[in-house]
């Protein structure tokens, strides 16, 4: 019972993370913590990348053991490619998924550098 509970924990925090990642920069309010936001999950992916392997995320770690020990077996590398799989009931290809979350991801890192630094200047 409380692997399940650390389960939907885990999947709820990733939701908020992948959420605030890919739409913080809208409100002006959230724009410095999205900055902060995206440069921690940046960090993970390529800093912690280079001994975890490119596109760590400590969150699917913690999250990986939990299913581990509640007896899921198989799970892949990417959050978003098993609940991608899990939602649409066929297996996703990994390179599709990791191709459509790194275009997300820059482009919402190209949006944020814009509204923190170029477009504040111009107001």
């Amino acid at each position: 019972m409380m692997y399940v509970l650390f389960d939907w924990f885990f999947t709820l925090l990733h939701l908020v993370i992948i959420g605030f990642n890919l739409l913080g920069w809208i409100w002006p309010a959230t724009r410095k913590l999205h900055l902060i936001v995206v440069a921690l999950t940046l960090g993970c992916w390529l800093v912690l990348g280079i001994w975890y392997g490119l596109g760590y995320c400590p969150i699917t770690d913690w999250q990986w053991q939990i299913k581990e020990k509640s007896g899921e077996v198989n799970l892949p590398n990417s959050f978003i490619k098993y609940y991608a799989d899990k939602i649409s009931g066929h297996a996703i290809s990994s390179s599709l998924i990791d191709i459509i979350t790194g275009v997300s991801f820059t482009l919402a890192v190209a949006i944020t550098i814009y509204v923190n630094f170029i477009k504040r200047r111009h107001i």
